[in-house]
Order: structure tokens, then C-alpha cells, then sequence
């Protein structure tokens, strides 16, 4: 795949709706994802550590990134490149991710857990896709 390539059918591009935590003790991060037709997808089952600093990202301005993104960025920086997108996919049980970036040249990473890629997207505000067949309507709690 070209990184410059029309977003494949199969994907759309979502926004976080929501951020917490699946236990009071925020152990267990969860995020709700949707997309612009109002379809959703929650996505749980990974540290409360990296729900906080995706909270974090939308909130503060000028406040220093935690430390493996701070990283990221300056290898990217470094390195001249750039990250443009993220795509989420399940891959057996889990989910996982494909990172794109560009630059001096294109690089994408494959197959990086979909909670470290989907922080990433918050901290750079990049698009993140979802593959459509996750994606479901919205249901409101009664």
C-alpha cells in the first residue's frame, strides 16, 4: 500500500469519543471510537496507563509528552518523517494497528498494538481509521 493511496473502502475514519477506564481502579483503559455517520466502536482491554495520556493529549497544551512519545517524535524528527495515519484491524483475537508515515521516504509499520497506535493518532491529531466491519450503531444506555 501507497501512503498516499485513496482511504480503502473497507476503512473509515474515526474520531475518540470517549475516554475512561473499565474498573475503578483505572486499570483497564477503554476508549469509544466513532465515526461520522455515528457508528462505534469501544475498544478496551489495554492499560490505564496509555488511556490517561490519551485524555492528556486532548487537554493540555503545552505540556510535555510522556516519554515513548516524546521518543517517537524525536526519531521522527531526526529521521525527517512524519506519521499521517493510523489503521486499526482485528488480527485473530486482538487488535492491531499499521502505522504511516512519510517523509525522505514512506514507512509503515505493521502489525503494532492498536492502543499504542491509537495514542499516537491522539498525541500527533492524525487520522485514525477503523476497519468498517468493527464499527456498529450506536446503543444508549437506558
Amino acid at each position: 500500500m501507497e501512503i498516499d493511496q485513496a482511504q480503502e473502502p473497507d476503512y473509515d475514519s474515526v474520531k475518540i469519543d470517549y475516554v475512561g477506564f473499565v474498573d475503578p481502579y483505572a486499570v483497564e483503559g477503554m476508549v469509544v471510537l466513532k465515526s461520522d455517520d455515528g457508528k462505534e466502536f469501544h475498544m478496551r482491554a489495554f492499560s490505564g496507563e496509555v488511556a490517561k495520556h490519551i485524555s492528556s493529549f486532548g487537554e493540555t497544551q503545552g505540556e510535555a509528552a510522556p516519554s515513548i512519545y516524546k521518543m517517537i517524535e524525536e526519531i521522527c524528527e531526526q529521521n525527517e518523517l512524519v506519521l499521517v495515519k493510523v489503521k486499526i484491524y482485528e488480527s485473530g483475537d486482538v487488535l492491531r494497528a499499521n502505522l504511516y508515515f512519510t517523509g525522505k521516504k514512506d514507512l509503515v509499520l505493521r502489525n503494532y498494538r492498536a492502543s499504542d497506535a491509537m495514542a499516537l493518532g491522539a498525541f500527533y491529531n492524525i487520522p485514525i481509521l477503523v476497519r468498517k466491519s468493527l464499527l456498529k450503531e450506536s446503543v444508549e444506555a437506558e
